[in-house]
């Protein structure tokens, strides 16, 4: 240790390129505190026995801080991408049951490999192939499907066999079932949450709600549900899959593995522009997906990154990607006296998830859309329609989403625009829009039709100002149609062609229509 810059501590231990400062030291042990009953709670999210997200948070952030480009990445058991994993497995086997175990462990290593491939092939880009409406859209829908899958139990009911929707809606109509002691477990949970998150980053809120909700229980002889027998063991290592049900999960698989990537995408994207520094969306493809391995291997379920974990991560010192191999082993160290959890009320688990996603539901940023762009307001509320539509399996709302919002682009790429006028002997035409092979029909149509309503014309000026992009096919037929003009006996001239296709029309038109350059406003 040495002082540096007055009173500043600084530990640093080196090893073969490794740099482990002391702020990843605090930052890792802080966030550990979150991870733990985190953990247990996304692991019930996702249908898994609550012990599983102990085994999911012990290798996964340390494989990928081995890989991670960015610096505070926290990865490990997440809402949205355990809400996902459920929607893919519970259609396959009964939640909690052996053989849904054994499915999960399976469709982590299809989402681990998929990862892999696409950042070994630098797929990063994909990372930003969803675009801003269906990724609001579908956090959004996301975020009321996990509050109402945690309503029953944050009650204390039991719902009759439903859909997602159907079971918190039940729960919120049926107020003669409601039980106490869940309601205040629960609230009380949520409350210490949410409050303690303005009380600094390194305050325990989450760990004290969890200490606090268990003590109440045992103190007041407490008989609901609770996480139940948790094994006092490491995470088992295995390479025994269900492969015959491989061909069910590759699709959901490979949906997680780009759906669930855009909120870590995301994360490191915003902390490296905060801070100027480089972020490589491939290599974090990578560690996602070696993290997915590790959950796979050693009795997991499908992993993700965290945002509200990484944010704790930065605001608690973390200088290095090591801070997420720290967390990893203080949940490690934690395992042999994980049974103190398992008199844990799960309405203090639905407590810690609601106050972890409630921050998602975001109709204001869907209704906010109407500024900006009104076509984007059918993809976002249509992407929102159809994940709760096809709950539990959301990852349609997504495909859903994503096609609309290709639709929509390909409309508005068959938006062209041809405006007239006449000044003396003088035709003028404006042409806005895309010149593509898809519009050429359009411009073919209204070029022909406004020559012939406007016989008197002499020559012609054709601007081209108004084009975002010319391809060769709208290039070629635009020359076809000069071509024609001329010889109907107008002087043609073309105007403001566009810097980015001048190469293009330059080689189309040659010497021709005395092409010029678009107008300087100085």
């Amino acid at each position: 240790m040495k002082v540096e810059a007055g009173r500043v501590w600084t530990t640093r231990w080196k090893r073969g390129g490794l740099r482990l400062e002391a702020g990843d030291l605090v930052a890792g042990v802080t966030v550990a505190l979150v991870l733990l009953p985190q953990s247990l709670a996304y692991a019930q999210l996702a249908g898994m026995p609550a012990y599983r997200g102990l085994y999911a948070a012990v290798l996964p952030p340390i494989v990928a801080a081995l890989f991670a480009s960015s610096p505070y990445l926290q990865t490990g058991p997440v809402a949205i991408t355990s809400i996902l994993a459920f929607g893919a497995l519970s259609a396959l086997a009964p939640p909690g049951s052996d053989e849904y175990v054994e499915l999960g462990l399976l469709l982590a290593l299809v989402v681990g490999v998929a990862r892999l491939v696409l950042g070994l092939l630098r797929g990063g880009v994909l990372a930003y192939l969803m675009s801003y409406p269906v990724l609001v859209g579908f956090t959004s829908a996301a975020a009321v499907l996990i509050v109402s899958s945690q309503l029953p139990t944050a009650l204390g009911v039991e719902p009759p066999v439903g859909g997602i929707l159907h079971s918190g809606a039940w729960a919120l109509a049926h107020p003669g079932a409601w039980e106490l002691s869940a309601i205040l477990l629960a609230a009380g949970v949520l409350a210490l949450v949410l409050l303690g998150g303005r009380l600094g980053p390194r305050f325990p809120a989450v760990l004290l709600a969890i200490v606090g909700a268990t003590l109440l229980a045992a103190a007041a002889d407490y008989g609901g549900s609770t996480v139940g027998p948790i094994p006092a063991s490491f995470p088992p290592l295995t390479l025994s899959f269900p492969w015959d049900s491989l061909g069910s999960l590759l699709l959901p698989g490979l949906v997680i593995a780009v759906v669930g990537f855009a909120e870590p995408a995301s994360i490191a994207r915003t902390f490296a522009a905060l801070e100027r520094k480089h972020w490589d969306s491939s290599r974090e493809f990578v560690s996602q997906g070696a993290a997915n391995v590790a959950a796979a291997v050693t009795g997991g379920f499908p992993v993700g990154g965290s945002f509200s974990r990484s944010a704790l991560n930065r605001r608690a010192g973390a200088r290095t990607r090591w801070s997420g191999a720290v967390t990893g082993f203080v949940v490690l160290a934690f395992l042999p006296f994980a049974g103190a959890l398992s008199s844990l009320p799960r309405a203090a688990l639905a407590g810690i998830v609601i106050a972890a996603v409630l921050g998602l539901i975001r109709i204001g940023s869907l209704l906010e859309l109407w500024r900006h762009a009104k076509p984007q307001v059918g993809v976002g509320w249509i992407t929102f329609a159809a994940t709760l539509a096809f709950a539990p399996h959301v990852e349609r709302g997504v495909i859903v989403g994503v096609a609309t919002a290709t639709a929509v682009h390909l409309w508005r790429e068959l938006l062209f625009d041809f405006d007239p006028w006449t000044e003396g002997e003088t035709l003028h035409v404006r042409l806005r829009g895309v010149l593509w092979f898809g519009t050429v029909g359009r411009l073919e149509e209204r070029f022909v039709r406004v020559l012939a309503a406007h016989p008197e014309a002499r020559s012609l000026a054709v601007h081209m100002g108004g084009l975002g992009r010319i391809d060769l096919t709208g290039a070629l037929a635009l020359r076809g149609l000069l071509e024609d003009a001329e010889q109907a006996g107008l002087a043609v001239e073309v105007q403001e062609v566009p810097p980015r296709a001048q190469g293009l029309m330059t080689r189309v038109l040659g010497s021709r229509f005395g092409i010029t350059p678009p107008r300087s406003d100085r």
